[in-house]
């Protein structure tokens, strides 16, 4: 037949030299053993390790603190997000509110004393708003209002209103 392994070869070397057989076993177990102790050492220890880490310090359970800080995360992130939402709000509003004051004093007429008579341009963020322009004479006074925007208006604008606006933009 075919080439095989001759195992009568194999048990008799192993018949004589029985001795060597089973220190070699022996040594091979004992180091197995030293393994399997080492292994079951560090286990215990790692197993100790995680119980005082699951119990936490002061005793309550790390899972239940974890997930209460989760729990306080997600509020704050929804109170942030509100926040944001508001201050977005605000911002929108603080836009249009009055930012931007311009006033110029001066003498409509000659010969009339001080400086009566004003222009005062009130805008806001985005250079809209209104100039209002009072001219003030001996005999009566008159009070005009122009609406602006984008620093410009569809009335006709003097030289005073129109250096308020310049006034109130530098602002």
């Amino acid at each position: 037949m075919g080439q095989g392994i001759d195992l009568s070869i194999i048990a008799t070397f192993i018949t004589n030299n029985i001795h060597y057989v089973i220190l070699v076993m022996t040594v091979l177990l004992l180091f197995s053993l030293v393994v399997f102790i080492n292994i079951n050492m560090k286990l215990s220890y790692m197993n100790k390790r995680y119980k005082k880490l699951m119990t936490g310090m002061d005793g309550s359970n790390i899972e239940r603190i974890l997930m209460a800080h989760i729990d306080e995360v997600r509020e704050l992130v929804k109170k942030v997000d509100q926040l944001e939402t508001e201050n977005k709000r605000m911002d929108t509003l603080s836009k249009k509110a009055v930012q931007k004051i311009g006033v110029v004093r001066f003498s409509a007429f000659e010969g009339i004393g001080s400086d009566l008579s004003y222009a005062v341009a009130i805008l806001d963020y985005n250079n809209n708003g209104v100039v209002f322009s009072s001219i003030f004479g001996r005999e009566d006074s008159r009070t005009y209002a122009k609406p602006i925007i984008d620093c410009k208006s569809t009335y006709l604008l003097t030289d005073e209103e129109k250096s308020a606006i310049e006034q109130a933009i530098k602002k």
